[in-house]
C-alpha cells in the first residue's frame, strides 16, 4: 500500500506569541508526508531550489519518504513568512515568495503512478488536475484540500477538483467563503453535492468534523499544556487521516471515523514545536497512546433506565 502526497516544500519564518523562527522546514507536503510515514510508505512529489538544505531532505528520508518525485532546480526554494496572535485560529501571513514553486508541474515518476491512496495538498487547482490525469488506475481514494486564494481567484477550477475527488476538505472560514452561508452543515452538503463522498471541516482549536450524505462525526481538539504554533496542523491531519486508511487497507464509516481521531491525535503533537519539531521524534507507539485518550476522554455512555 502506497500513498502519494502532491504540494509544496518550503522554508518558513514564524512569529508567535512563544517564539519565533526563521527559514526552517514547512511546506504543506512536508507536513502531511512526515505525518503520513507514521502509518504507511509515502511518495511525494513538489519541488525545491538549489538552495534547499541537505537535512531536512535526510529528515524526509529518515521517515522512509520516498523523495523520486521531489525535483531539485535551480532557483531559490518558495519561502512562507507568517504571524499568529494570541488567536491561534487566525494566521497572517508576511510574504510569500512562490520562487521556483511559480514554475512548479508535477511530473510523477512510473511508480507513482499507482498509488492507492492520493492526496492534494493545498497547491494551485489546476496543478491538482495534473496529477489526477496522471495517476491510473483509479485511486481507492483522493482527497483534496485547498484555501481561501484558490476558492476566490481560481473557482471554477477548484470545483472541478471537487467534483472528481472522494474527500474534499477546508477550514471552517474557507468553507464558508465557498458556500456562502455560517451554517457548516449546510455548506457540507453544497460541497458533497457536487460529488465527494466525504466533508471535513478543519476546526483548528476545536478539532474536526466530518460529514457524509447520512450523518456527521465529531472529534475535538486534544487539550495540550502548551500550543506553540499551529503552522502544518491541518496537513498533519490529513497526513496522518490518509496515512491510517492506507495502513489499515480499508474506506468504510468505522476506518474514517478512527482515521479522524488520529488525524487530531497527530496534529496535537504537531503544534507544540515550531516547524516540524514536533513530529521529529514521534513514534507510532505516542499516537496510539493519544489515540487511546481521545477514547477516554470522549466517551460516554447511552442514557439507560
Amino acid at each position: 500500500m502506497t500513498l502519494l502526497v502532491v504540494g509544496s516544500v518550503a522554508l518558513d519564518s514564524v512569529e508567535t506569541p512563544f517564539g519565533q523562527v526563521r527559514e526552517v522546514l514547512g511546506g504543506s507536503a512536508t507536513y502531511s508526508a512526515a505525518s503520513a510515514s507514521l502509518f504507511t510508505q509515502v511518495n511525494l512529489v513538489a519541488v525545491v531550489g538549489k538552495d534547499f538544505p541537505r537535512e531536512h531532505l535526510d529528515f524526509l528520508c529518515q521517515r522512509s519518504v520516498d523523495l523520486q518525485g521531489l525535483q531539485v532546480v535551480e532557483g531559490e526554494t518558495f519561502r512562507w513568512s507568517g504571524r499568529y496572535d494570541y488567536e491561534l485560529n487566525t494566521t497572517h501571513t508576511l510574504e510569500t515568495r512562490l520562487n521556483v514553486f511559480a514554475d512548479f508541474h508535477p511530473a510523477l515518476p512510473e511508480s507513482y503512478k499507482k498509488s492507492d491512496l492520493v492526496f492534494l495538498a493545498n497547491i494551485h487547482p489546476e496543478l491538482q488536475l495534473e496529477v489526477l490525469r496522471q495517476v491510473y488506475p483509479r485511486p481507492r481514494l483522493v482527497m483534496a484540500d485547498t484555501m481561501d486564494f484558490w476558492i476566490r481567484g481560481h473557482r471554477d477550477a477548484l470545483e472541478r477538483v471537487l467534483g472528481t475527488v472522494d474527500v474534499a476538505t477546508m477550514n471552517e472560514s474557507e468553507v464558508r467563503m465557498w458556500a456562502g452561508t455560517s451554517n457548516l452543515l449546510q455548506a457540507a452538503r453544497r460541497l458533497l453535492s457536487l460529488g465527494p463522498k466525504v466533508v471535513i471541516i478543519k476546526q483548528g482549536e476545536h478539532g474536526a468534523v466530518m460529514f457524509n450524505k447520512d450523518t456527521y462525526f465529531l472529534v475535538p481538539a486534544y487539550l495540550v499544556d502548551s500550543v506553540v504554533d499551529p503552522t502544518g496542523a491541518g496537513d498533519s491531519f490529513a497526513g496522518a487521516f490518509l496515512g491510517y486508511l492506507d495502513q489499515v487497507g480499508q474506506i468504510d464509516e468505522r476506518s474514517l471515523r478512527r482515521a479522524v481521531v488520529y488525524g487530531c491525535a497527530v496534529a496535537s503533537f504537531t503544534v507544540q514545536g515550531f516547524s516540524l519539531e514536533g513530529l521529529r521524534h514521534l513514534t507510532p507507539q505516542a499516537v496510539a497512546d493519544r489515540y487511546l485518550e481521545f477514547y477516554h476522554f470522549t466517551h460516554f455512555h447511552e442514557i439507560s433506565g
